[in-house]
This record gives C-alpha cells, structure tokens and sequence, in this order.
C-alpha cells in the first residue's frame, strides 16, 4: 500500500467519469463472488437489510430486491444512480435529505431500493439505521488509501450485531498501476477491521481479464472475505 498511499481521487474525478462514460468498473451481470456466497450473508434469513457502499448502477442490488430484499445504497455520482434506475426499468421518486445539505436520496416506488447521492462519509446510522448485511464490491477498492481507516470506522457502525459483510478486494503489483481501484492486501483488511471482526477468507479466484493489460499489470487476484463483529 505504501506505493499507493499519496494516491488521492477528489470526488469531482469520480462523477467526471461518469459522465464521460469512463465506468469499466460496473459490470453488467450480478458479481459472480456474491452469488457464490450469497447463503453465507442471508444464512436463512429473509427479507434482510443490505447496504451497497459507492453502489454505482450495480446490477446486485435489483438481483437481491427481486428476491424480497431491502437495499440502500450510497453514490456519489447522480448519473450513474439515475442510469440504475432507467436501466433496471424501476419507476423512482427524488427527495431531498434533511440532515444532509444538498444530499437527495432516489426511492424506487416498490420502496425496495433507496440510494442517496451524497458524499458516503456525510451517511451515518442516523439517516437509515444498520444492516443485515453488507456487499463492498468496489468500495475499499475505490476509496482513497489514506481515509481507509475512516471508511472502516463508518462502515462497522453501519453493522448489526449479526450483520454480515462481503469484502472484495484485489491483489495486483502497485508498482505498476497507481490506482484505482487499489491493491488492498489481506494485511490492510486485518489492520482495518481486525480488531472488531471475524475475517474469513471464502474465495480467491484469478481475476486478470483482458482488459487489466491497460493498467500495466499481469495478473490480477480476486478474494472475497466473510467479515463478523466479534461477540463482546
């Protein structure tokens, strides 16, 4: 990580490549990782809360809507939740969000999805509470290395008691790609949350596509991790 470390990405730069249709980051099916794993998050449960942090148009989240599931998510980039919406074909009122100025969040009319549109660190409990679970597919991996321990901070506030949370991260060189996403390794995510958590690790899988040539890199390791809060 020190590699990456001064690396920093106003959020200016995010919504820039949204607009500039510059989002090879989405992707147009549901993450295979998730649903791999997905009993490992709902074990049984039924009609869970999930939060979806910096969700993107991220075509997870009407996967676990159709499935009974409440979905909140948080984005900083108002096109890239009203391309959620269009193209998912969900119908979506606008509101605007007290407690955070000039944040709107967008509701689908079933009341299933609700993502607001906010700078993620302004999203506390107090706005929607804590989740069943938690999917972070591109999220660590996105954020700056240097606000990571802030990011994990509001993250484990957002956690129920048996909340269960899926990591994904990616290993790759640093020296050869500054990021992002960034290369988030096993020791960053026991540094990070180790502490308050269980970390299981459930899959690795080479995930090098053609594409990551771009970058500079040559292989590419996907993991995703399993994360508790430990019992007090």
């Amino acid at each position: 990580m020190e590699v990456q470390s001064d690396r920093v990405m106003a959020l200016t730069e995010w919504e820039e490549r949204w607009n500039q249709g510059r989002t090879g980051f989405h992707q147009s099916h549901v993450h295979r990782m998730l649903k791999n794993n997905i009993d490992k998050i709902l074990c049984g449960r039924q009609q869970i809360r999930f939060f979806f942090p910096l969700c993107g148009k991220a075509v997870d989240m009407k996967w676990l809507a159709d499935m009974g599931h409440i979905v909140v998510g948080v984005e900083y980039s108002e096109k890239g939740i009203k391309l959620f919406f269009e193209e998912q074909g969900l119908q979506y009122q606008e509101e605007p969000v007290p407690t955070i100025p000039g944040a709107k969040v967008f509701k689908s009319s079933d009341g299933k999805i609700s993502i607001y549109q906010c700078d993620l660190y302004k999203f506390s409990s107090a706005i929607e509470g804590q989740f069943d679970g938690i999917w972070d597919r591109g999220s660590l991996v996105a954020i700056n290395p240097c606000d990571r321990p802030k990011y994990a901070t509001l993250i484990k506030s957002l956690m129920k008691k048996d909340c269960r949370y899926l990591l994904d991260t990616l290993e790759y060189n640093p020296e050869l790609h500054q990021g992002p996403p960034f290369f988030v390794p096993e020791e960053a995510v026991k540094s990070l949350y180790g502490e308050a958590c269980d970390i299981e690790l459930l899959q690795a899988e080479d995930g090098f596509e053609e594409r990551h040539k771009a970058w500079g890199i040559d292989s590419l390791l996907e993991k995703v991790y399993l994360l508790t809060l430990k019992a007090n």
